[in-house]
């Protein structure tokens, strides 16, 4: 079983910025490769980044692609979201994600309790 919990959500104006972390319970955090989805208000839950286990790897779906970056430190077990340029269609519950082995843009095996972003205009 692996646990998440994410930080740095909060309030922010358009164009602004947030970083987001998912800090892990495995011990084997580099086995899983991970991942951010969102899900705003009346809406279902999307991908929005994922990344490889040794982090070579990245991909992103096109509505935050040049403006939000994946990256890992598995030496502190910590997945991040390095959001810029912030728009408030970006407003959502942001959830880490880990799985077992391949995280897909629809479905992971272990997710986080979520962090709460919101864009004001």
């Amino acid at each position: 079983q692996v646990q998440l919990v994410e930080s740095g959500g909060g309030l922010v104006q358009a164009g602004g910025s947030l970083r987001l972390s998912c800090t892990a319970s495995a011990r084997t955090f580099i086995t899983y490769p991970m991942g951010w989805f969102r899900q705003a208000p009346g809406a279902e839950r999307e991908f929005v980044a994922g990344i490889s286990r040794s982090g070579g790897s990245t991909n992103y779906a096109d509505s935050v692609k040049g403006r939000f970056t994946i990256s890992r430190d598995n030496g502190k077990n910590t997945v991040y979201l390095q959001m810029n340029s912030l728009k408030p269609e970006d407003t959502a519950v942001y959830y880490c994600a880990a799985a077992r082995l391949v995280l897909t843009t629809t479905q992971a095996d272990y997710w986080g309790q979520g962090t709460q972003v919101t864009v004001s205009s």
